[in-house]
């Protein structure tokens, strides 16, 4: 792996997102119309086509040769070892609704692995940067994932793909998650429980089948924090996974997790 393009590749991310970033801050309450994409509830909006071209264009201006995936262009038909993952907007459906959650996500990857890790919050101005083996950062400072500390009950990510729905055995899962935890969190807007836990604010996340543009950027940066993210059996999760079910914590507490998550598909 080129040290120097991932140095390269770090500037070009953060630039695109900080430009991505300010467009949606600035439309943000103006949007008069979306539209639905798919069958499961997911839309789409003339700000993500915006922020995508802005970030598309970066990215290509510089890596002309690097095959892209993004959320709403779909695969630039390219052969390379380096992949880029880009959610221009993750948490569409809160942007629409005025509510101001939502993000950029950018994820870089050399051979199927992500390396690298943009995730920008417009609304709060925090740009996280995790480097394989370099920890991840909040607005160039350190985070990591906080001290274990035993809980009677703890604060739990819900992320389920689109196309799970309810699909009765996520339904069992998300319940029995739901009134075993002080807190079962579904933001609309993955990456940001993603930061959320790599700075210490949840305790765990479950994945339940959610593979997209916008999981390798949230796993990047709770292993780059000190986090484990592990499938349902414990297995560490490598690479990339077409249906992923994962559990992502603090290194102290996955026994405590995988036991949550088997005894609610037990159910």
């Amino acid at each position: 792996m080129d040290q120097l393009i991932l140095n390269t590749a770090r500037e070009v991310a953060i630039a695109a997102a900080y430009e991505a970033g300010r467009l949606t801050r600035e439309k943000f309450g103006t949007l008069d119309h979306y539209e639905e994409k798919g069958d499961h509830g997911d839309i789409v909006t003339e700000v993500d086509y915006l922020a995508e071209s802005i970030i598309l264009n970066k990215i290509s201006s510089v890596f002309p040769d690097h095959r892209i995936r993004s959320e709403e262009y779909g695969e630039n038909d390219l052969t390379s070892e380096w992949l880029w993952l880009v959610d221009p907007l993750d948490g569409t459906n809160n942007f629409a609704v005025g509510l101001p959650l939502f993000g950029i996500s950018i994820t870089l990857s050399y051979n199927l692995k992500p390396v690298l890790a943009v995730i920008y919050e417009p609304m709060t101005d925090r740009l996280y940067v995790a480097s394989s083996g370099e920890g991840t950062l909040c607005n160039a400072r350190p985070i990591h994932m906080k001290q274990s500390k035993p809980f009677a009950k703890a604060r739990v990510g819900w992320i389920q793909g689109h196309a799970v729905q309810n699909e009765q055995r996520a339904v069992t899962l998300r319940h029995y998650i739901d009134v075993n935890t002080k807190r079962m969190m579904r933001l609309w807007a993955p990456t940001l429980q993603w930061t959320m836990l790599a700075r210490g604010d949840l305790d765990a996340i479950i994945v339940y089948n959610s593979e997209g543009e916008d999981l390798y950027s949230g796993i990047i940066m709770v292993q780059e924090a000190g986090g484990v993210v592990i499938d349902y059996d414990g297995n560490p999760f490598k690479g990339v996974n077409e249906e992923p079910y994962l559990i992502a914590c603090h290194p102290d507490h996955q026994l405590y997790f995988m036991n949550l998550v088997k005894e609610g598909l037990a159910k």
